[in-house]
């Protein structure tokens, strides 16, 4: 058993490794502009690694006849990937990706990923399907943006990201969704190795928006699915913005907070800038390690708390 996921952690090592290698022969480097919160080199190929690793299993599975969850699922995912790695390269409008994030949002929502119950918030618990299919779009995107606003510091996307699915994990009732859990636990192993070269002195590899958005992608598929997983279970009485928040903590206040302040100066709020709360937190000199250091373990004790209420 325990082979079946160091296959994964190598595969994600090796083409790690593989796609640095040719971003820096194509010279295509992340380029450090006054945002940056980095001035060494480094590639934006982490989401290659990770989109190729779970590409490759999900092909190795699947000629084995072996579907253990629909497999169609990696279509809205490659799209989000496309995407993100065809901005990392060439830089794409906003206004696009916001079209392809809606796109893959109705293509998720029509393939049954869909927000059923409110779980008592505002005393509604099921709702009508057309309005279930505007929030659930709504979130979706909402979360793709989330984590992709937070990819801001050396290893936040990632640890945000990889303690979101762990929770769902632990968190799951019944193996409903076991097919599901295989695959949000291998982009947690196909992840990890990214903390290596996310903290490299040089030469780093960061996420890029390829992986941003295709972490969010399936972020957002594990955070619907957990929401109707906990729906039915008659005992719970965590209201269904309880629960995104508390899995997903630090993206989502960092996003509201951000996209509120923008707003407020007449800004865009899908124009990047160094206002996110990693970026006040590092102007107090404080480290990006301390930082992260921070923000995790603030939001982990409440994680770790809701856990403990779910599953206690």
């Amino acid at each position: 058993m325990v082979v079946i996921y160091l296959i994964p952690l190598v595969l994600s090592i090796v083409l790690n490794l593989f796609f640095q290698r040719y971003f820096i022969k194509k010279n295509k480097f992340d380029e450090v502009v006054l945002r940056s919160s980095h001035t060494v080199l480094a590639t934006r190929s982490g989401g290659v690694a990770i989109f190729a690793t779970l590409f490759l299993i999900i092909v190795y599975y699947y000629i084995q006849a072996n579907q253990f969850f629909d497999f169609s699922v990696l279509i809205p995912l490659g799209i989000l990937f496309t995407v993100g790695l065809y901005d990392d390269i060439y830089q794409v409008d906003f206004k696009l990706k916001f079209i392809f994030q809606l796109i893959v949002a109705k293509i998720l929502v029509d393939q049954g990923i869909i927000i059923e119950t409110l779980n008592g918030f505002l005393g509604i618990y099921e709702i009508p399907y057309l309005i279930s299919q505007i929030l659930t779009i709504l979130l979706i995107i909402f979360i793709i943006n989330a984590t992709n606003f937070s990819d801001g510091i050396d290893g936040l996307a990632i640890s945000e990201s990889i303690k979101c699915l762990l929770i769902v994990i632990i968190a799951s009732f019944n193996g409903k969704f076991l097919g599901y859990n295989f695959i949000f636990l291998l982009i947690i192993i196909a992840t990890l190795p990214l903390y290596y070269f996310n903290f490299k002195r040089n030469y780093k590899v960061f996420l890029g928006d390829s992986g941003s958005l295709l972490l969010g992608g399936v972020i957002s598929i594990a955070l619907v699915v957990f929401i109707n997983e906990l729906g039915s279970i008659t005992s719970s009485t965590i209201s269904t913005p309880l629960i995104l928040l508390g899995c997903f903590t630090y993206p989502i206040i960092d996003t509201i907070y951000v996209v509120a302040k923008r707003i407020a100066n007449g800004k865009s709020p899908f124009i990047a800038d160094k206002s996110h709360i990693h970026h006040i937190i590092i102007n107090k000199g404080v480290s990006h390690n301390t930082c992260l250091l921070i923000i995790s373990g603030i939001t982990g004790i409440f994680q770790i708390l809701l856990l403990y209420y779910i599953t206690g």
